[in-house]
């Protein structure tokens, strides 16, 4: 299986050639590469003592905007007992949420101070964007994602009262749909997303929903 390693040109290699999902290593994390990978399919993943590793998954988890599923339970706990909704009014307040939520089988985060920083970046270049679901003045729940063309990549959630992170979920499923995004991108297939109404999708279809994506209006600035 080959493994890349960058340099310090803006580039990325082939992300079919990534045969089990980790294409290469290296590289920085500046807002230029970061766009570029996300425009490739190509995402970075790594723990705290790692070194920069970039990811193409031979399998996505892929949501159609307006077809998130959301069980009858949620959603009569949501009409009776709604959040207020934000966008990209507390970015680094979510993503520090997030970085701290404890995850099944790992040990640390990824979301590293590195990555922190990193996305903070693109929040502030305008693509990265956070949902977040408040009550009573307190943040609640809520996630963060990449936005680029007709897609959406979806990093991180988190939630601190049930059902926060899937009203998070819901508005930003609505958004997505009525701005005309195609793509929802979750990255890894797991039962939890597959629960919402994502299928697992092999990357070359990933890749090819995802160039017809990037075609379609750009809502890049403050949601």
């Amino acid at each position: 299986m080959p493994i890349f390693q960058l340099t310090d040109r803006l580039t990325f290699p082939d992300p079919n050639l990534a045969e089990d999902g980790l294409l290469a290593v290296g590289g920085d994390l500046g807002v230029a590469r970061l766009l570029l990978a996300y425009r490739s399919g190509i995402f970075p993943w790594f723990g705290e003592d790692d070194p920069l590793l970039w990811w193409s998954p031979p399998e996505r988890a892929v949501l159609r905007p307006g077809h998130l599923h959301l069980s009858a339970r949620t959603r009569r706990a949501l009409r009776q007992r709604p959040f207020e909704i934000r966008f990209d009014t507390a970015f680094d307040a979510v993503v520090a949420q997030c970085s701290g939520v404890p995850r099944p089988g790992q040990d640390g985060t990824w979301i590293t101070p590195e990555m922190r920083e990193a996305y903070g970046d693109l929040h502030r270049a305008g693509h990265a964007h956070s949902v977040e679901a408040w009550r009573d003045g307190s943040l609640c729940g809520g996630l963060y994602g990449v936005a680029l063309g007709g897609a959406f990549f979806g990093e991180s959630m988190f939630s601190l009262e049930p059902e926060a992170s899937r009203a998070a979920l819901a508005a930003l499923d609505r958004r997505l749909a009525e701005w005309g995004f195609t793509l929802l991108d979750g990255q890894l297939p797991h039962e939890g997303l597959l629960a919402y109404g994502f299928q697992p999708t092999p990357r070359k279809v990933f890749l090819a929903e995802l160039e017809r994506a990037l075609k379609t209006e750009d809502h890049s600035g403050a949601w």
